[in-house]
């Protein structure tokens, strides 16, 4: 590659020792079909095992591959915000996983998009090769967030994009926390428009997204980008009020209009039950705003950068 690069790929790594070698092998043949300048942009997310040795001896021997260490893991969203801050592409930036799910051979389907007047395409995935539960839980969670979502979220949409260098510039400077980048993606607007295409399985090693760090993303996308969980706080509060108004009016029917007197003890603690996990709930999101409110106003930095490999070259931040 010879002067500035106008395409940047960025794909964040963690503990992906086991599929370095097949992704480099992949992203050199890759490589070789490209006519534009380019640049590959790796991210190592605060990995235990020999990925970044493995980076840094690759970023070295070629100027191709520019390398972000970052000083821990700050988690997936966070280290492909850092990579996005890094890349020098002057055109577009294409976002891939490193476990090789993310075919980078439709970049050409993506650039032709591009270069139709689109600033954002991103991958649709029709099919997935992870187990049923995974996937009816991504089904199930993208159905919803479109449902309660302030700005359109597209159903099936990952992170696997090209995003027009514009774009990259406002999504840098977006400075919340908590990232779902996809959200923010959306919410940016300019002309977008979907890339079919299956999902391939794992090239090699263990899934880094677990059931809590899914969990903690799609918190992250419902509290970010929907009032709904503060809207159902208000129908709650008003079904409760609704349920014992009821209540107290059969109380009183009973009392004055029939012979009945009533005991109630049975309802009574129903109710405080019933009350008592609706505020539990209702604190516990207050909760989750209030949590969200104090890590921004902290003002700490996304993720810090403890060393980049750039042409050959080691830059200490």
């Amino acid at each position: 590659m010879q002067g500035t690069p106008k395409i940047s790929f960025v794909i964040p790594l963690y503990n992906e020792s086991e599929v370095f070698k097949l992704l480099v092998e992949r992203l050199n043949s890759f490589s070789l079909t490209l006519a534009v300048e380019h640049e590959f942009v790796l991210v190592d997310d605060g990995s235990r095992d020999d990925t970044p040795l493995l980076m840094r001896a690759l970023a070295l021997a070629n100027p191709a591959f520019q390398c972000v260490f970052l000083s821990r893991n700050f988690g997936h969203q966070n280290a492909v915000s850092a990579g996005l801050t890094c890349a020098r592409g002057t055109t577009a930036i294409m976002i891939l996983d490193g476990d090789l799910q993310d075919p980078p051979e439709l970049f050409s389907t993506f650039y032709e998009q591009l270069n139709n007047g689109y600033d954002v395409v991103y991958g649709v995935r029709k099919k997935r090769k992870e187990n049923i539960l995974k996937r009816l839980s991504y089904h199930l969670f993208y159905r919803m967030l479109k449902q309660i979502s302030l700005s359109p979220i597209i159903l099936d949409s990952g992170d696997f994009s090209l995003i027009s260098r514009r774009v990259v510039n406002i999504i840098n400077e977006m400075p919340e926390d908590s990232r779902f980048l996809r959200g923010m993606r959306s919410w940016v607007g300019f002309k977008q428009i979907g890339v079919e295409y299956e999902r391939d399985k794992r090239a090699g090693g263990e899934p880094k997204y677990t059931l809590k760090k899914l969990i903690q993303l799609a918190y992250d996308g419902i509290f970010n980008f929907s009032f709904f969980p503060i809207k159902l706080l208000t129908f709650s509060g008003v079904a409760c009020l609704g349920s014992s108004f009821v209540y107290f009016i059969l109380t009183i029917i009973k009392r004055f209009f029939s012979d009945e007197v009533p005991v109630g003890f049975t309802a009574l603690l129903f109710m405080i039950i019933f009350f008592g996990g609706i505020q539990l709930i209702s604190i516990g999101i207050i909760g989750e705003y209030v949590f969200r409110i104090f890590l921004q106003v902290k003002k700490r930095p996304l993720f810090i950068v403890k060393e980049r490999i750039v042409d050959e070259k080691i830059l200490h931040e």
